[in-house]
This record gives C-alpha cells, structure tokens and sequence, in this order.
C-alpha cells in the first residue's frame, strides 16, 4: 500500500504524535484519524505514561487532555517543556470556561480543542501547528494499492484486477478509509467518525449498509476483500 502524506520530519520520516487521554476510546478514536494522516502515533492514559513517552520519542506535537488521573495537563506540559522546550501542544478538554483556556495558553499551549469534537477540526489544527513548527511538505502519493485493488486518490478512479469500479463519494470515503489501514479492524464508531464526521457517535446502520454497497461493487464475483470481524468491526485485506 501506498499512503498520501505531505508532511514529514526533515529526514522525511513520518510526524510523530502523542496522544494523551485517560479515556481509552476517544484515545484511540483519535489515534486512529491520525494514523490515516501517516503519522506515527503513541498513546498514554496518564500524565506520568505521557511524560515519559515523550522523552522516548521525541514527538513532533502533543494532543494533551486537560484532566488526567494522576496529575493535569498544565503538570504535564510543564514537565514536557523541560526538556522539549518548542514542542508543539493542543489542549484537548471539557474545560470550557475562558478562564481555562487563557491558563492552557498561558502555562504554554499553542491551540486549545473542546469536547465534543469534531476529528476533521483536531487534525487540521495539528496540521497548522506542525507547519509552523517547520515540519517539511513532500510530494503526494495519489496511488493505494492492497492486493488486485488499486485506488488513485488524484483521478478518484477505482480499479480491482484492471476492471473500474464505479462509486458514489461516500462509497469512495469509505473504501479510502479501508484501504489506508489496510488489515487493521476498524470498529463502526471509528468508520463513522472518519467516513461521515460524527462527533463520537452516530448510526452504526449506516456502515453496515455502506458496507454493503461495496460489498456488491468491489467483492461481487470475487475472492472477498471485505471481511466482517464479529463484535468488532470490518477489516479489508488483499484477497487470498
């Protein structure tokens, strides 16, 4: 597979993001989107989990919730920036109070998100901390490939074994999203916050009919690509 990306560190190695929440699901949910980006993701559920994975990795920005089991952000940032003195941080809280968010910025935070929210917001601040952070642009890969499946993100033409498969825009979404996490389950509440941008929940009948739709287009006829995983989600993977 080949993933679009075009941001890198200056050595043209993927970003690297840690992501601090002790809410394991929304952790993960947001991993999740940042992986689709390219990036390479760490997740810690603490503020002493987070202190530590970022003197190991060194990472190129920091999604930091505010309220931690053992100690808050401000703790963590301030122990970050020790050491880490430019790194880039966003708040990501509850907090929603203006006295709060002038405390994030003053302590040092550069962006300051709120729950509920929407993935698409996070990442395009993360993107504009990371630019100017200096992180370095690079020419686009518009091509996926996983197993006879190919999928050119430029033209948005799908071909599987050289035949096009014609999709609506949502179809496309959808089999983008499977195709860059290629053999990786993705639950429904993980489709529909990267397909159709719910913040944190939505229909899960709509995946499952979506699902459908490229079921009927892409495995029709053919060895299966689309594999449901039971109680978990679906998983696509080149066809054996």
């Amino acid at each position: 597979m080949t993933a679009a990306r075009d941001l890198t560190r200056h050595d043209g190695s993927p970003l690297r993001v840690l992501v601090v929440d002790d809410e394991v699901n929304i952790a993960e949910l947001i991993a999740m989107a940042l992986r689709f980006e390219g990036w390479e993701i760490t997740v810690a559920h603490s503020g002493s989990a987070a202190v530590g994975a970022a003197k190991e990795i060194a990472p190129d920005a920091i999604v930091l919730d505010w309220m931690l089991p053992d100690f808050d952000g401000l703790e963590v940032l301030r122990r970050v920036r020790s050491s880490q003195p430019s790194v880039p941080v966003c708040f990501l809280t509850a907090k929603d109070a203006v006295e709060d968010r002038v405390a994030g910025l003053t302590a040092g935070g550069d962006d300051y998100v709120i729950k509920p929210f929407s993935l698409e917001e996070l990442v395009a601040r993360l993107r504009g901390l990371m630019r100017r952070a200096g992180a370095t642009r690079v020419e686009e890969h518009s091509v996926i490939r996983v197993g006879d499946l190919t999928m050119d993100e430029d033209s948005r033409e799908v071909h599987r074994a050289g035949e096009e498969v014609t999709l609506t825009a949502t179809e496309f979404e959808l089999l983008r999203f499977l195709m860059r996490n290629p053999r990786r389950v993705l639950s429904k509440a993980q489709i529909l916050d990267r397909v159709w941008s719910y913040d944190f929940g939505g229909q899960a009948n709509v995946v499952e009919l979506y699902i459908s739709y490229l079921r009927k287009k892409i495995d029709a006829g053919r060895s299966p690509m689309i594999h449901t995983m039971r109680g978990a989600g679906y998983v696509l993977k080149a066809a054996e």
